[in-house]
């Protein structure tokens, strides 16, 4: 196996410029890096990353921790963060936390254990409080999809209550009155604002909003189907739906055509996130866009800027979702 020293000896560099180069040193010149990467490329050096991440303090790695790894918006939001990661040199590290502050924890803890550079964090059961105090370690973090004041620079996060108040005024401008809503769960943030937003469209309408036409779900498929069963069982009059989120508007679609009901003839959808799936459902999903992987790619920025110094970075910390219309509307 090859070592430093011959491709020292190869490239006609000294030892502390292989060393400067493998660390990714600002001050070494073109004409080294080509040297060094030859004379490694040649003998088939690959060097010790352990040995750099103590040479250098750094790992070239970023944890991230999120909620699941299963469907669309993860999968989105995860493929975002790694090519960009990929694309500067460094690699992510991938653990889950169930929304469970017991796992959330021991998810951080092992990110910080395997001494990632920073920390990319989609946590749902971990407190405000506990995050803030985070912030004061030696870890820098970001944190999705959540707004947190006392640390607002280091949040990524869409506007959900324009979301949601988009979402119940096209129904409105469409006709509709009668409006149930399938509500992701309550104890998250982006649910209360989704469901905020749908009541401010309401209220602008003059349509009261009624709780026998409100349904919690937990963001899941399966869940949509029970809303709109809950909903028909309890024989509540509703002529569309909104769903905070597209995968409980698929569970729902399915739940009402199990009812015989026709869509969007006799039941609207609007859904929310904007999931590749949405324009191969039939007929084709009206939906809010939540630009995830947008979120994803300026929270990674965010680190290259702070962690990494490239100082080029421009940085946005809200996002703004938009209607995206399709066919699982009729107008009323």
């Amino acid at each position: 196996m090859a070592t430093i020293y011959e491709v020292s000896a190869l490239a006609g560099v000294s030892l502390s410029s292989v060393s400067r180069v493998l660390n990714d040193h600002e001050h070494v010149s073109e004409k080294t890096k080509k040297k060094v990467a030859a004379a490694m490329k040649e003998l088939g050096y690959r060097p010790n990353t352990i040995a750099r991440s103590l040479a250098s303090s750094r790992s070239n790695s970023v944890g991230v921790l999120v909620s699941e790894l299963h469907g669309p918006f993860f999968g989105s939001m995860l493929s975002a963060i790694e090519l960009e990661l990929r694309n500067a040199g460094k690699h992510a590290i991938i653990t889950a936390g169930h929304s469970d502050e017991e796992n959330e924890i021991k998810g951080l803890e092992f990110l910080i254990d395997r001494n990632c550079d920073a920390l990319i964090l989609l946590v749902d059961a971990i407190s405000d409080d506990y995050l803030i105090k985070l912030s004061k370690g030696k870890t820098p973090f970001v944190i999705l999809n959540r707004n947190i004041s006392e640390i607002r620079d280091n949040c990524f996060y869409l506007d959900n209550e324009l979301g949601g108040y988009l979402a119940a005024k096209h129904l409105i401008e469409q006709g509709h009155k009668e409006i149930a809503y399938i509500s992701g769960p309550l104890s998250k943030q982006d649910s209360t604002e989704r469901l905020i937003g749908h009541k401010k469209a309401l209220v602008e309408a003059n349509i009261c909003f009624k709780e026998n036409l409100l349904y919690e779900g937990d963001y899941l498929t399966e869940s949509g189907r029970e809303g709109i069963n809950f909903l028909i069982n309890n024989k509540t009059t509703f002529t569309a739906i909104a769903c905070s989120n597209d995968e409980m508007a698929s569970g729902a679609m399915k739940g009402a055509r199990d009812h015989k009901l026709l869509i969007p003839e006799q039941c609207s959808f609007i859904g929310f996130d904007n999931a590749f799936f949405t324009e191969y459902l039939y007929p084709q999903l009206t939906t809010i866009h939540f630009p995830v992987a947008d979120m994803a790619i300026m929270s990674t920025h965010w680190i290259l800027k702070h962690v990494y110094k490239q100082k080029e970075l421009v940085i946005k910390n809200m996002f703004l979702p938009n209607l995206i219309e399709r066919q699982s509307i009729q107008q009323y």
